[in-house]
C-alpha cells in the first residue's frame, strides 16, 4: 500500500525556493495602497516603482529572495474585511517585483489574509505566502485573530496552488496569547505543522524586536522544517541567528535610520549582507 499524501515527507522549502539554506529573505514594505486609510490618491505606478526600487536594493546587496507586504495599510483590517482592491494592487505590484529582480517572492497580506494572499500568489507568479496566525487562535492589534488554516488550505487546492510554500509564525508578534496558554511553544510547532506549514518564524515581540535566544532554540528543537527568524534581525546578531536559524526575514534594521517606513539603505543591505555571508 502506497504511504498517504496527507503525511508525505517534506522537502526542504528553502533550498527549494531559493537554492540553500541560510537564506536571506528581504521585506518590501510597500507605501499605502488604495483603500488604506493613509493611501491620498498617490498614482498607483509611483508604488509600484518604489516597491520596484526596494527590490532592487536588496537584490544588490545579495539578498536570496523577498516578501511583498502591505505594511503601509496601517492600522490593518481584518480577514474577511479586505478589499478586492488590496488584492489587484498586490498581485500587480508583486508581479512587478518578480520581473524586476528575478528573485523567488512571497507575499504577506496584513492583517492574516492567507486566501487573498493564495491569490495574489496565484495572479503574480509568487512562490510562498507568510502567515501569522495559521493555527489556533490569539488576541491581535485588530481583536480575536483565528487561525485559516482548514478554509485557506481548501482555497489554495482550488486554485491548484498546493506548489504555493506556507511560512507560518509560531507565538506571533503583536499579540497576546492567554487563549492558548496552555498550549507549549514545542505544541504550537506541532500544530502548524500538523495543518502543512513549510517552515515556522520566530519573531519577538513587535515589528523590529529580536526573538530571544531561548525562543528561537526552543522553535527548532520542536521543528521537523526550517525555522527562520522574523523580526529584529541586525548585523550585530546576524552570527549569533544563523548558527541556530535555517534563515532570517528582515527588513527595520536595513532601512535608512533604522526606522521600517523608511526606503532601504543599501549601505545598511550591504554590512548586513557581509556580516551574514561571514556566518554562513
Amino acid at each position: 500500500m502506497s504511504s498517504s499524501p496527507v503525511f508525505r515527507m517534506k522537502t526542504d522549502a528553502l533550498v527549494d525556493l531559493f537554492g540553500r539554506s541560510k537564506a536571506l529573505i528581504g521585506v518590501i514594505h510597500s507605501l499605502p495602497l488604495p483603500g488604506a486609510p493613509h493611501y491620498d490618491g498617490q498614482p498607483v505606478e509611483d508604488i509600484y516603482a518604489y516597491a520596484v526600487s526596494e527590490a532592487r536594493a536588496y537584490a544588490a546587496g545579495g539578498f536570496d529572495g523577498l516578501i511583498v507586504e502591505n505594511h503601509g495599510d496601517i492600522p490593518f483590517a481584518k480577514p474577511g474585511e479586505i478589499g478586492p482592491e488590496t488584492a489587484a494592487a498586490m498581485a500587480v505590484m508583486t508581479d512587478q517585483v518578480r520581473q524586476a529582480v528575478g528573485l523567488t517572492v512571497g507575499v504577506n497580506v496584513l492583517a492574516n489574509d492567507a486566501e487573498t494572499a493564495i491569490a495574489v500568489c496565484k495572479a503574480s507568479g509568487a512562490r510562498f505566502f507568510r502567515i501569522n496566525q495559521w493555527a489556533n487562535a490569539y488576541v491581535a492589534n485588530e481583536g480575536f485573530m483565528e487561525g485559516k488554516a482548514g478554509r485557506a488550505s481548501r482555497y489554495r487546492a482550488m486554485l491548484r496552488a498546493n506548489d504555493l510554500r506556507i511560512f507560518t509564525d509560531v507565538h506571533v508578534k503583536h499579540g497576546a496569547h492567554a487563549i492558548v496558554a496552555d498550549r507549549t511553544i514545542p505544541e504550537m510547532v506541532r500544530d502548524v505543522e500538523f495543518f502543512d506549514s513549510d517552515v515556522c518564524i520566530a519573531t519577538g515581540q513587535r515589528t523590529g524586536d529580536a526573538a530571544t535566544g531561548e525562543e528561537l532554540r526552543t522553535i527548532k528543537d520542536a521543528a521537523s522544517v526550517p525555522v527562520v527568524v522574523g523580526s529584529g534581525v541586525t548585523p550585530a546578531n546576524i552570527g549569533e541567528i544563523l548558527a541556530v536559524a535555517d534563515g532570517v526575514i528582515v527588513a527595520s534594521s536595513l532601512k535608512r535610520d533604522g526606522v521600517w517606513w523608511n526606503p532601504v539603505d543599501p549601505d545598511r543591505v550591504a554590512t548586513f549582507a557581509a556580516e551574514a555571508n561571514r556566518a554562513r
